[in-house]
C-alpha cells in the first residue's frame, strides 16, 4: 500500500515580502517523513481570499492532507478560515466551544474577551477543532485540511496535537554517501543505480567546500534491505 501523500499551503504577505522567514515547511516535512507521510508540494501564497480558496481547492483534490500555516489570527488581514469554508462551501461563524476555550483563556489572564478575540472563534461548519496548548486559539480540520497558525511555536505543538490522528505509512528512510566529486562525474552512474532500484528515490546534492567540489548522494525509500543494498553499489562505485 502506497503512503499517504501530503501538501503545504504557507499563507501570508509576510513571507513573500521576506519580512518572516518561514520555518514550519521545514519542521512539517520532517514531523511527515516520520510517520510515514510524503510531502508532496509546497506553495506559499499571499493574503489574498481567491488565490487561498484556488489553493486550497486544488491541493485538497490532488492530495491526501493539505496543512495550511498563517492567517488565522485577530486581525482584520487574518482571513484564512473565511477562505477555507468557502472552498468547501462551508458556513461560517463564532462557534461554541470554541468561544468557550477563549473566553476562559481570556478570564484566566485578565483581558477582555473583544470582538478582534472573538474572531478566532470563527470556524467553519463541520469543522473539527485542533488543539492549541500555546495559546489556546484552536486551528481546525475541515475535510483532508488541517489549519494552523503561522508562528512557529504554535504550528509545532498544531502539528503534534493533529499527527497522532492521522493514518501514516511506511516510515520514510534515507542514506547518504558524500563523495569529493563533482555532479558531472557521478550522474551517469547514479543515474544508472537509480534505474536499477525503481522503488527507491535517488538524488544528487553538490557542494563546495574549500574550493573543492563535492556531492552527496542519497537514497530515500520505505525498504531498508533495498536500501541497503543500493547503498552497498552505490559506495563500490565510488569508494
Amino acid at each position: 500500500m502506497a503512503n499517504p501523500t501530503a501538501a503545504m499551503l504557507v499563507i501570508g504577505d509576510e513571507i513573500l515580502s521576506g519580512r518572516t522567514r518561514d520555518s514550519n515547511m521545514h519542521f512539517l516535512a520532517n514531523e511527515l517523513t516520520r510517520h510515514g507521510i510524503r510531502l508532496m508540494e509546497a506553495r506559499v501564497v499571499a493574503d489574498d481570499h481567491g488565490t487561498i480558496v484556488q489553493a486550497v481547492r486544488a491541493l485538497s483534490e490532488q492530495w491526501d492532507h493539505v496543512f495550511t500555516s498563517g492567517g488565522i489570527g485577530p486581525t482584520h488581514d487574518d482571513i484564512t478560515a473565511d477562505a477555507i469554508a468557502a472552498a468547501f462551501g462551508a458556513k461560517i461563524g463564532h462557534r461554541a466551544d470554541a468561544m468557550a476555550l477563549l473566553q476562559a483563556h481570556y478570564d484566566r489572564a485578565g483581558l477582555p474577551f473583544n470582538d478582534a478575540r472573538q474572531r478566532m472563534a470563527r470556524i467553519p461548519d463541520g469543522a473539527t477543532l485542533i488543539d492549541n496548548p500555546v495559546s489556546t486559539a484552536p486551528g481546525f480540520t475541515l475535510g483532508n485540511v488541517h489549519v494552523m497558525a503561522g508562528v512557529p511555536k504554535i504550528f509545532e505543538a498544531m502539528v503534534a496535537s493533529v499527527m497522532p490522528t492521522l493514518t501514516g505509512g511506511d516510515p520514510l528512510l534515507s542514506q547518504t554517501l558524500r563523495v569529493n566529486r563533482g555532479e558531472g562525474e557521478v550522474a551517469d552512474a547514479f543515474r544508472r543505480l537509480a534505474a536499477a532500484y525503481p522503488d527507491l528515490s535517488m538524488g544528487s546534492y553538490p557542494f563546495i567546500q574549500n574550493g573543492a567540489h563535492g556531492t552527496n548522494l542519497v537514497i530515500r525509500g520505505t525498504d531498508p534491505a533495498q536500501i541497503d543494498a543500493a547503498m552497498a553499489e552505490l559506495a563500490a562505485l565510488f569508494p
